[in-house]
């Protein structure tokens, strides 16, 4: 069978049959034809209908000619037949041969487009490639090769591609029929013509239109709509994206309902960013004075107030407290409601109030915006040990009257990174314990290298491919027992940290009513929508990504389209997402890392400047880091940088400016930098990428000029 196709291919290319394959050929053969097919159809068709199975089954070009020229050959029913079952045995047979025998072939050259078909066959089945030949996401030949990589049956393959590719087959056909008809300038405009390429020109509209109410129709049909709504939208979360989402929302006059049943501001301002990078500030501080000497000044060694230190965070949380308020988003005109909501069907929302009174909601639209809360693993005893998360550690620390001496801390990402080196820079012994081989498994391997010696560097003892086991022990005598090596630890503690990642909030909203899928994250398609149109998600909980300047960016995309959607959607943009980690020296990352590009297949030149050669580094004893960029092979346009360093997320900025704008190294050369500045760095990494491609043929030629110049 492989032999056969490969023969098929080559004699495509060989004899040139492609050329054969034109309207201006089959229109001067349209007489000669017209005379066979009278003199015995039978054979005519089977004939055709041959040759259309050859070139779907090799995937060779000349389908779409072959579909208008049945039109012009057979007419509209004939074509249509004889192309409609053509097509799918065709396209069927390419799917055997990629399943059987080209399948490492395929999966090489159609990697990256195999892994959304993987996911759209799994999420909706036999529906998703009804979907693609009804609205072709992917070219006709590549759905047929990379099908065949999927576990969907054959028979279903078949007849699912024959209903799903009949309108496009009657609208390219029925085109076809008017071609035949050109004799003359003037047939082109032709009223009929115009029609049938009018046809053609909107199918692509028509199946989007018709796979949406096929859609609608299917997850709706179990719940009645109401006549009319008491809300435009309501948002589920007063987290980033919650409040992002309502601020819109209120801002283009919409009527929103924005439910919480915890702390305005999420977990960011209450757990997360705002008071870890307050606590990170006083733990620089405290190093800096540690550190002083260094830079010849007589100095104490720092005496740490640590209840002073969780008064500070709580002011900060305080005087941030307004941007987030009730009382700032009533005055913008969202309705704020405190309250456990549930979504009963997609149209309504039951809202439980602290008081015990129950309220019901309709509404056009819905935002899920609950955010995430932290992953606490199965190890024996540890409910029983006093555990804090990132979450709780703010109310349990802000009791103490000390700083616990002894803390062990699960996880090696970057939330238990940066509380580990601030624990340890405030003066505790931290050990962390991560059961990778590395730090911050996003990050590239010379990333993690310079994280892992940062870690050190503060104190914090690092324990990687270390497991934990077991807890231990009562109050005063507390242990975590790992294994590493094979070989069993006991870690003494007087607090002990869980950081090891956060889970979306999934449950308890009405999720599981609807039919909507709670494994990971909330499942939304482009535009952030989940199976139900009018239901969206943004946010940690809808992933992939848990920073919370992506989740006002994603609130932006769901609340645009679910008040505007029926007139213009817009797909959620993932190109340029910075993200730092704030240790010391800072982690900034924006774009593809080394080990993203390789698994992407794509072709990348690398250029690193290292921060012990800038001068304002220098001065400031701040060398350890470097920039480095990822460029496309050749070129300067920046595939995605990584810096380490002092100030590195400041740095970051203007990369992710040029990625956004399509800048690349080139434009960043010809910026000016002040001097002395850490901003210069960004400048020098391009000028490496320049001095490694300066054209020396030309610069030897240059040296002759100059040599005759002097005489």
């Amino acid at each position: 069978m492989g032999l056969l196709v490969a023969a098929v291919i080559a004699a495509f290319f060989w004899f040139d049959l492609g050329t054969y394959l034109t309207i201006d050929a089959i229109k001067a053969q349209q007489a000669s034809f017209a005379e066979r097919y009278a003199a015995d159809p039978a054979v005519v068709i089977a004939l055709f209908a041959a040759v259309y199975v050859a070139v779907t089954a090799a995937s060779l070009p000349g389908a779409a000619i072959l579909t208008l020229a049945a039109g012009a050959l057979f007419g509209l029913v004939t074509g249509v037949i004889i192309v409609s079952f053509a097509s799918s045995i065709g396209a069927t047979l390419a799917f055997l041969v990629s399943r059987h025998l080209f399948r490492d072939a395929v999966k090489t050259k159609f990697g990256a487009r195999l892994k959304a078909i993987d996911e759209g066959v799994e999420r909706d089945g036999a529906f998703y490639l009804f979907s693609l030949r009804l609205v072709p996401a992917f070219p006709f030949f590549v759905v047929n090769l990379l099908m065949g990589l999927t576990a969907i049956r054959t028979w279903t393959y078949y007849w699912v591609s024959q209903i799903g590719m009949l309108l496009g087959t009657i609208v390219y056909v029925n085109a076809g029929t008017q071609l035949a008809r050109i004799n003359s300038v003037g047939d082109v405009a032709s009223p009929a013509l115009l029609l049938s390429f009018t046809a053609l020109g909107l199918l692509p509209w028509v199946g989007r239109a018709v796979m949406a109410a096929i859609r609608r129709r299917r997850v709706y049909a179990p719940f009645r709509r109401p006549a009319r709504f008491d809300r435009n939208l309501v948002v589920i979360g007063a987290g980033a994206a919650g409040l992002v989402s309502s601020y819109i929302a209120a801002t283009v006059r919409a009527k929103v309902t924005l439910v919480e049943d915890g702390k305005m501001g999420g977990d960011c301002l209450n757990y997360g960013c705002v008071p870890s990078k307050a606590l990170i500030k006083s733990a620089r501080v405290a190093q800096t004075v540690r550190n002083a000497g260094d830079f010849g000044v007589t100095a104490d060694p720092p005496r740490v107030d640590f209840p002073a230190i969780m008064r500070r965070i709580d002011d900060v949380i305080r005087a941030i407290e307004p941007h987030d308020s009730v009382e700032r988003f009533t005055g913008l005109g969202v309705d704020v409601v405190g309250g456990h909501a549930t979504i009963v069907d997609p149209w309504t929302v039951e809202i439980r109030r602290p008081d015990g009174g129950v309220q019901r909601l309709t509404t056009r639209s819905i935002v899920i915006a609950a955010g995430a809360a932290p992953s606490v693993p199965d190890i024996p005893g540890l409910a029983d040990s006093g555990y804090v998360t990132s979450d709780t550690l703010w109310e349990a620390f802000g009791r103490l009257d000390r700083l616990p001496q002894r803390i062990v801390l699960l996880g090696g990402g970057p939330i238990g990174c940066e509380l580990s080196q601030a624990f340890a820079h405030l003066g505790a012994d931290v050990t962390q314990v991560e059961m990778t081989e590395r730090l911050l498994l996003r990050e590239d391997d010379d990333v993690s290298a310079q994280a892992l010696a940062g870690q050190r560097a503060a104190g914090v003892d690092v324990k990687l491919a270390t497991t934990a086991i077991r807890c231990e022990g009562s109050d005063g005598d507390r242990r975590l027992i790992v294994a590493q090596e094979g070989a069993e630890i006991a870690l003494p503690f007087d607090a002990l940290i869980v950081a090891v990642g956060r889970q979306a909030r999934l449950t308890g909203y009405g999720l599981e009513g609807l039919g909507i899928d709670t494994a990971r994250t909330v499942p939304t398609d482009d535009y952030l929508a989940t199976v139900f149109p009018n239901i969206y998600a943004a946010g940690d909980v809808a992933g992939p990504y848990q920073l919370t300047h992506v989740a006002s960016h994603q609130a932006w995309f769901a609340t645009v389209n679910a008040l505007f959607g029926s007139f213009k959607r817009f797909k959620a943009d993932y190109r340029v997402i910075p993200a730092v980690t704030f240790l010391h020296p800072e982690i900034a990352r924006v774009g593809l890392t080394e080990r993203e590009a390789r698994e992407c297949g794509i072709a990348y030149d690398v250029t690193t400047y290292p921060l012990d050669d800038l001068d304002r580094a220098i001065a400031e004893g701040s060398t350890r880091g470097f920039v480095k960029v990822l460029t496309v092979a050749g070129k300067d346009r920046i595939l995605g940088a990584a810096i380490v360093g002092e100030q590195a997320g400041e740095l970051l900025a203007e990369f992710v400016t040029a990625m956004k704008f399509n800048l690349g190294l080139d434009k960043i050369l010809a910026t000016i930098h002040s001097y002395p500045t850490m901003a210069e760095a960004n400048k020098f990494v391009a000028g490496h990428w320049k001095q490694a491609r300066k054209p020396e043929r030309l610069l030897a030629f240059v040296k002759r000029y100059h040599d005759w110049r002097r005489g």
